[in-house]
């Protein structure tokens, strides 16, 4: 089973997510802040992060730079769903090593698909 690790400060798409996620059989973990979201990511190497940008305290930017320092967390795929919607958001954030981005609000299957599509890069580089 596949496991998805989701920061978010929004506690309601926090458990719309996590809910619609294990429905389609993957194990969630979740933090609605960035310092607890490193320590899950550190502890239970998840298979994916998606992470909120805009967060009180440490943003999703620091999230992921700090997760790409570590040797145990610096290969897991990294989404960044956000409110930033501009082009230059989604080009930043790419140039800086997400795999994906998705502009809220969004519908669940799209996450899902991008989810999917980081697992199927994830098995051709294992095979």
């Amino acid at each position: 089973m596949r496991t998805i690790l989701l920061i978010d400060d929004n506690i309601e798409i926090l458990e719309n997510f996590k809910e619609y996620l294990e429905l389609e059989g993957y194990k969630v973990l979740t933090s609605n802040n960035g310092n607890i979201g490193i320590a899950l990511a550190l502890e239970f190497i998840p298979d994916l992060i998606i992470c909120d940008i805009l967060m009180p305290g440490m943003d999703g930017y620091e999230v992921l730079h700090q997760l790409r320092e570590s040797a145990k967390t610096c290969e897991i795929p990294f989404i960044f769903s956000s409110s930033k919607s501009e082009k230059t958001d989604r080009m930043y954030a790419l140039k800086l090593g997400v795999d994906n981005y998705i502009v809220k609000p969004f519908e669940p299957k799209d996450l899902l698909k991008m989810a999917c599509t980081c697992f199927k890069s994830l098995d051709l580089l294992h095979n």
